[in-house]
């Protein structure tokens, strides 16, 4: 003997898969316009996806010793060492000695072109407090939320994938 299931019960399930699907749609859309705009900021800066990538890392979490950095960035620290000595070149970052340890490295961003690199975002940030402005604080809270959990959940697979 089968049994029934009714519509009212099968729907909210259903909706929440389609839902959730749209979501996860919509994150890698976001993903993919993110990394084409990073291309074009970076190509107008000279600089390769990867050092753009690195610059943002060591911006947002530095002074990092080089091998901190490649670990963030999962690169090998050979790779790094190039990147390093781009970003170097070009005026963007300094390494000095670590003060806590004066044999080690640590590398931190030169404030000289910060200018150049909020110029080119501009555009996105005023997009984006449009875009914000037309939601209440609870749901900016909650969005933030997602977005912080949604983060994690990359970094954690990300770090998952570099110990295969």
């Amino acid at each position: 003997m089968t049994s029934k299931v009714s519509a009212s019960s099968v729907t909210p399930n259903r909706q929440r898969r389609r839902l959730t699907v749209t979501i996860k749609g919509a994150l890698r859309e976001l993903s993919i316009q993110l990394s084409l705009l990073n291309h074009q900021v970076g190509g107008n800066l000279a600089l390769k996806d990867v050092d753009l990538d690195c610059l943002e890392l060591i911006g947002r979490h530095g002074p990092l010793s080089p091998s901190a950095l490649a670990r963030r960035a999962g690169l090998h620290p050979a790779t790094m060492t190039g990147i390093l000595d781009r970003l170097e070149r070009g005026g963007w970052i300094a390494r000095e000695r670590d003060p806590a340890d004066r044999r080690a490295v640590v590398v931190r961003s030169l404030r000289d072109r910060a200018g150049e690199v909020i110029h080119l975002y501009a555009g996105m940030n005023r997009s984006m407090d449009q875009l914000c402005a037309g939601y209440s604080a609870t749901e900016l809270e909650l969005i933030a939320g997602f977005l912080d959990r949604t983060t994690q959940a990359g970094r954690e697979a990300t770090e998952k994938l570099g110990t295969r």
